[in-house]
């Protein structure tokens, strides 16, 4: 087989349809674009979702807002769960074992007065404290 040989597969492609060319060729006189009417005018053309005047579907549904993809820390008031303060160490798995947060927490933040006196103790760079960059 060479590339002078190649043939299209067979009903891969058909012939435009030619209206306007008389009334036997069953497009005569209107073209298959009925009697009158916006859609039969010349330059018609239909806008994206446009449906008669009816409300169109995009519009009767609400919107859905978006999932941000910046993953935000897990806040911490360390004024109400003093526990943080007695740690050794400040890593996320040792403030998991003293307070209970969900498994795919990653980051924590600090928050509260006495805060800023905890940031010695911390471990992980995954751990910020408010007021401190």
């Amino acid at each position: 087989m060479g590339l002078e040989n190649l043939q299209k597969a067979p009903g891969s492609t058909h012939y435009s349809k030619r209206v306007g060319r008389g009334q036997g060729s069953g497009n005569g006189k209107t073209a298959g674009k009925g009697n009158k009417g916006q859609r039969a005018r010349t330059g018609y053309n239909e806008k994206r979702g446009f449906e008669g005047g009816q409300q169109p579907l995009q519009r009767r549904l609400p919107k859905i807002g978006f999932t941000s993809r910046v993953e935000k820390p897990y806040i911490i008031n360390v004024e109400k769960i003093t526990s943080i303060k007695e740690l050794e160490e400040i890593t996320v798995e040792s403030v998991k074992s003293v307070h209970k947060i969900s498994n795919n927490v990653k980051k924590i933040k600090l928050i509260g007065s006495s805060a800023k006196d905890l940031v010695s103790k911390i471990k992980d760079e995954n751990i910020k404290v408010s007021g401190i960059k």
